[in-house]
């Protein structure tokens, strides 16, 4: 004979009785749970109905006891189930006391939240049965993880309406950070000294857009952000207590590799296409072994993964976070309109749109900087001034209302070599010769150099910051000038 292996969900019915009687004899027990409990919460549907009901007489301002509440209950065959009206003023009469009342709650929440788990576990089985042409393996995997996140963090307890004093604690714990720091930073730190004297590092929460045409080298400045940041992980997270972070790159044009390759010829100053074609001698190739061993060991997570989705980021950078050993402290996305998009939008324009604002609520979720690549129109090209603004961000949707920081990577000595001047029509030669010596000067002067305009910054003062740059290694650092 085969046992019967039907299992019961979790409930706790007596916790759900005594919340109810707890409220029914005092309606103050409402305060100690209506910010986490919800009548979906009690796993049976009549104690649900009285949680309801109750909550709407509070709201109303009006007391609910078993009398006032029983005419809503006249009719309900639920209720006759178990007793009628005199159900109610036996639930008030065995009640225990009010402090109680949070414990009792906090257990039929633990409850919900465990047939939660198993209401997905089965719909999970029940998807990957199904198998549908428009409904690939790896989509279900992202709206698992989604919904267990938010089964997750949609029970916080510690969420809600913060008292002045907790946030003003949190505001000077960060500038205690940023006084302590060697470098006076209260953000992650981008490596680039100038940069961080502006920014004071990368902020939790903050939506960064690092834009530019192509060859500016935006790739390059965002991996160089990532390892130095890595770097400054790595040395955080040998210290005792300290929650563990970690730097995601999400690469949506180069494969990990070719990032890989990228920080190595950074490192060992020995040119990407000597590299690749293995032009390289014996001490080159020990000095290139020797900063893969150190590389190794960097908190440094690459997604390589084209025409991921904002959805899919999220869920990634989710798991990161969760991992103990891993952890998150910044999001890397390189490039914006590489991104796919799952909406229904009429244009590219509201598509960007949507998926700026949706990389916004990720770093406020996360709780770390995102910093998100984007380029530029062809518009920028046409002006005798190639040097980006703000306006030439409005074909790309709300990205300047979304972004906290918006940054864009200028190199001059790019349109220089290719802009030598011409002899005009009735110019005199001594005249061309003068301006194809200033152009020389302008074009020596700029090598190795460029410029990181921050042309926003919701939280400080905008500023042009110059950098060295070395194309051979695609390597960005610091330039000994002051601001301009």
């Amino acid at each position: 004979m085969l046992e019967n292996t039907m299992r019961i969900p979790p409930q706790n019915l007596e916790a759900e009785q005594a919340l109810l009687g707890a409220i029914l004899s005092n309606n103050r027990a409402l305060e100690k749970v209506t910010e986490f409990l919800n009548p979906d919460c009690f796993s049976n549907p009549v104690h649900a109905k009285i949680y309801e009901i109750c909550c709407q007489f509070n709201q109303q301002g009006r007391i609910a006891d078993p009398i006032t509440i029983k005419a809503y209950f006249k009719d309900d065959e639920a209720l006759k189930s178990v007793g009628g009206t005199d159900y109610l003023a036996e639930l008030a009469a065995a009640s225990t006391n009010i402090i109680n009342a949070y414990d009792y709650g906090r257990q039929i929440l633990d409850c919900y939240i465990r047939r939660q788990m198993i209401a997905l576990g089965t719909d999970i089985v029940n998807d990957a049965f199904d198998i549908a042409l428009n409904d690939e393996a790896v989509g279900q995997i992202e709206q698992a993880e989604k919904r267990l996140y938010e089964i997750a963090t949609g029970n916080d307890l510690s969420s809600g309406p913060k008292a002045i004093k907790d946030a003003m604690d949190t505001s000077l714990k960060t500038l205690q950070e940023a006084m302590n720091s060697p470098n006076g930073l209260s953000g992650v730190t981008t490596g680039l000294s100038d940069v961080d004297d502006v920014l004071s590092g990368l902020h939790n929460s903050d939506l960064i857009i690092l834009a530019g045409r192509p060859g500016m080298g935006k790739s390059a400045l965002a991996l160089t952000i990532a390892y130095n940041a890595a770097v400054k992980f790595e040395e955080e997270n040998k210290k005792e207590g300290v929650e563990k972070k970690s730097a995601a790159f999400f690469s949506l044009e180069m494969s990990a590799e070719q990032l890989a390759s990228r920080i190595l010829s950074a490192k060992a100053q020995i040119p990407g296409d000597k590299m690749r074609s293995g032009k390289i001698n014996e001490e080159q190739f020990d000095e290139l072994a020797a900063g893969a061993s150190l590389l190794c060991r960097l908190p440094l997570f690459i997604d390589e993964t084209s025409g991921i989705t904002v959805s899919a980021i999220k869920n990634r950078a989710r798991r990161l976070k969760r991992d103990k050993e891993k952890g998150l402290g910044l999001i890397v996305i390189d490039y914006l309109q590489l991104i796919s998009s799952n909406s229904h939008a009429e244009n590219r324009v509201q598509e960007l749109s949507e998926m700026t604002r949706q990389l916004k609520i990720m770093a406020k979720e996360l709780n770390v900087p995102v910093l998100v690549l984007s380029q530029l129109s062809r518009l920028v090209e046409q002006r005798d001034n190639k040097r980006p603004q703000l306006s030439d961000l409005r074909e790309s949707g709300s990205i300047e209302q979304d972004a906290d920081v918006v940054m864009f990577v200028f190199r001059e000595n790019y349109y220089l070599k290719n802009d030598k001047p011409v002899q005009r029509a009735n110019e005199t030669t001594e005249k061309y010769n003068l301006r194809v010596i200033d152009w020389q000067k302008q074009l020596q002067e700029s090598v190795n150099t460029a410029e990181l305009i921050i042309a926003k910054h919701r939280h400080g003062k905008t500023a042009t910051v110059p950098l060295y740059f070395n194309g051979e290694f695609g390597k960005f650092g610091n330039l000994q000038k002051a601001h301009k």
